[in-house]
């Protein structure tokens, strides 16, 4: 059995797509149909920076979104793959699960976009810019961080925001409590803490706006059925039911990502090999949830095909 996973926000980079897009007409497509949804040109963003305008939320959101797609595109219409047929299950860190709905075709393209669009300026507008803060906790487990977490809150919103593996977990909330985090965390036993360069308290109580928002825009969209089953990041469970999704897509913005639980979920559901496509952040991760998995990073047009070959 074989996932199909998309990657989340700090995946991204300059130069970002434009080698996929020089050999793929299937690519192409997917850049022009983001730029147009949007109306700005976000892939010459993505191709030539600044780095500074890619890394913010609102663009960095919809970008990481249309890189994946451009090689799922690349993949299934170029190279002959189909999704029902290749994979079990989609997952998707964060706003990847944007990008797995997408391809299991419950979003339309452009509806993805305009979607992450606003989530990405909802989810920075929600928290004014230096009250919030994220760090990422490394050897700690789930039960250490939220130990270190409740420790450092002292009144203050300070929780795990994403259980990443079993050696890495982020946490999130107001500075204060962020900061006093990362001064305990050894001592308490994590290897070491490291505040994030991010913009704003993600996956955090301090959401709550941005939920609202999200709330109110995935009211007023389209959403079907994926043809295969959406590991969703808030259950660490498989769903394909539209109503539950919406609702999920929701509690997501607040709520914690459990991309361990969702891994060793699938692992134990029979998953044999995670596909990452557009990135290489997830594979590593995958590899020390399930060692004995196969994990394959597809970014390149020479990854693309011999993907497609193997799975041809």
């Amino acid at each position: 059995m074989r996932a199909f996973l998309f990657p989340g926000q700090g995946s991204q980079a300059v130069g970002m797509g434009a080698a996929l897009a020089d050999a793929s007409a299937a690519a192409r497509h997917v850049f022009g149909e983001v730029d147009e949804a949007l109306g700005q040109n976000l892939f010459r963003l993505m191709r030539e920076g600044p780095d500074e305008e890619l890394r913010l939320t609102e663009n960095a959101q919809p970008a990481i979104m249309a890189h994946a797609l451009a090689v799922f595109a690349s993949l299934t219409r170029e190279g002959g793959v189909s999704l029902e047929k290749a994979a079990h299950f989609v997952a998707g860190h964060s706003l990847g699960e944007y990008s797995a709905l997408a391809a299991a075709g419950s979003f339309d393209l452009s509806t993805t976009a305009r979607l992450l669009k606003l989530r990405g300026k909802a989810m920075q507008s929600a928290v004014p810019v230096g009250e919030g803060a994220m760090a990422a906790l490394l050897g700690a487990d789930l039960a250490l961080a939220q130990k270190i977490a409740d420790a450092a809150a002292e009144g203050e919103v300070c929780t795990v925001a994403n259980d990443n593996d079993p050696s890495q977990v982020v946490i999130s909330g107001h500075k204060g409590a962020i900061d006093r985090a990362v001064d305990i965390a050894k001592d308490m036993g994590a290897k070491r803490a490291v505040l994030l360069p991010v913009s704003a308290p993600f996956h955090c109580p301090l959401m709550q706006l941005a939920a609202d928002a999200m709330a109110k825009a995935l009211d007023e969209v389209v959403l079907q059925e994926p043809t295969i089953s959406l590991y969703a990041n808030v259950t660490a469970q498989p769903t394909s039911e539209t109503e539950t999704i919406r609702t999920q897509l929701v509690e997501q913005v607040t709520g914690m990502v459990r991309w361990r639980e969702s891994i060793a979920n699938m692992a134990t559901a029979g998953v044999e090999e995670f596909v990452e496509l557009g990135g290489k952040v997830l594979g590593p991760m995958v590899k020390r949830i399930a060692p004995d998995a196969k994990v394959t990073s597809v970014v390149t047009i020479d990854d693309i095909e011999a993907l497609a070959k193997e799975i041809a």
